[in-house]
C-alpha cells in the first residue's frame, strides 16, 4: 500500500481499492451491494458501437439508472430464470488504472482502466475486455459512483445474452 508521510494512504490507492471492491461484489453476485455503490442519479453504461456518443440517440449494450439496474439484476436471483440457469461464474480484472488529472469539476474524480471479464456458464468460457471509465464522487468520507462506462472492444460483435455487468 502506498502511504504518505503521514501513513495514509493516497487517493490512488484509495480509488484502486474502490475499484477492486466494485468488481469483487459482481464476482460474488452481491448485485444489490454493486448498485448500492451508484449515486441516486448513477447510470451504467456499455455501448453498441466505437466511440459512441450519445446513449441517447443511438442503441447500447447496456444503459441503466438505478432502479432499471435493481430491476435487472434482482431478476438474475428469480428461480425461474433461463438465461442464468446455471449461473455465470465470473473473475474481473481491472489494470492500468489512471485518475485523469485533466477532469475539474470539484467533488469528482475521472478514472480511466482496463477490464477483462472472465465468465463461465455451461461448460462455456467466454472473455470480455475493453476500457472503462468511472466518474467518482466523494461522499461522506467514501466514494460513490456518478457514472460507469464500459467500452468493449468487441462491443459491436455478436453477443450471447449478456446478464452479468462487466
Amino acid at each position: 500500500m502506498i502511504k504518505t508521510e503521514t501513513g495514509k494512504s493516497t487517493l490512488e490507492d484509495q480509488i484502486e481499492k474502490f475499484l477492486y471492491r466494485e468488481v469483487r461484489l459482481l464476482d460474488e453476485r452481491r448485485f444489490e451491494e454493486w448498485t448500492d455503490l451508484f449515486a441516486e442519479d448513477g447510470f451504467y453504461w456499455v455501448p453498441a458501437y466505437p466511440n459512441q456518443k450519445d446513449p441517447y440517440k443511438t442503441v447500447s449494450l447496456f444503459f441503466d439508472d438505478k432502479n432499471l439496474m435493481r430491476t435487472r439484476l434482482s431478476r438474475l436471483d428469480h428461480p425461474k430464470i433461463h438465461a442464468q440457469k446455471p449461473p455465470s461464474r465470473t473473475v474481473h480484472v481491472v489494470s492500468n488504472i489512471e485518475i485523469d488529472q485533466n477532469h475539474e469539476t470539484p467533488g469528482e474524480i475521472l478514472v480511466h482502466s482496463t477490464l477483462q471479464m472472465m465468465e463461465f456458464r455451461l461448460n462455456k468460457q467466454t472473455i470480455y475486455g475493453g476500457r472503462v471509465q468511472h466518474l467518482i464522487r466523494k461522499k461522506e468520507g467514501n466514494f460513490e459512483l456518478a457514472w460507469k462506462r464500459v467500452d468493449l472492444i468487441n462491443c459491436d460483435g455478436v453477443f450471447e445474452p449478456l446478464a452479468i455487468p462487466f
